[in-house]
C-alpha cells in the first residue's frame, strides 16, 4: 500500500475515534444531567409540562459539549457534527428506552433525531471555528 492510502486510512480512523468519543461524552453527560434534572424537578415540584423542554435543552447542550470537546481534527466539522448528533440520537433512544422500559417509535424520536443532527451540525461548525482561531 502506498503512503497516501495509509495516511487516508489512518486519518479516517482518527475521525471515527473523534466521533465515538464525542458520542460517549454526550451520552454520559446526558445521563448525569437527566438524573440531576429529575432530582430538581422532584425537589422543586415542577410541572410535568416542563420535562420535555428540559430534556431537549439537556440533549442539545450535551451534543454541543461532545462536539466542542472532541472534534479537534481539521476539516468537515459540520459533517462530523451531524454524525455525532445522529449517532447520539440513536444511542440515547436505546439507552433511555431501556431505562423507561418501552421502545416507542413516535414523533418524539423524529424530533430528538432532528434536534441532535441540527445541534451536531452547529457544534461541529463551532468546534472548527474555535480550533481555527
Amino acid at each position: 500500500m502506498s503512503d497516501t492510502v495509509k495516511a487516508r486510512n489512518g486519518g479516517v480512523s482518527r475521525y471515527v475515534i473523534e466521533i465515538v468519543k464525542a458520542v460517549i461524552i454526550a451520552t454520559v453527560a446526558s445521563l448525569l444531567c437527566v438524573l440531576l434534572a429529575a432530582f430538581i424537578i422532584k425537589f422543586f415540584n415542577l410541572s410535568s409540562g416542563a420535562v420535555p423542554i428540559i430534556n431537549q435543552i439537556i440533549r442539545s447542550l450535551c451534543v454541543l459539549l461532545g462536539c466542542l470537546i472532541s472534534l479537534r481534527l481539521p476539516g468537515n466539522g459540520w459533517l462530523r457534527g451531524i454524525a455525532v448528533g445522529f449517532v447520539y440520537a440513536v444511542i440515547s433512544f436505546v439507552v433511555f428506552s431501556l431505562i423507561g422500559g418501552s421502545f416507542d417509535f413516535d414523533l418524539t424520536l423524529l424530533n430528538n433525531t432532528v434536534n441532535g443532527v441540527v445541534t451536531g451540525f452547529l457544534g461541529g461548525v463551532m468546534a472548527m471555528l474555535i480550533r481555527r482561531n
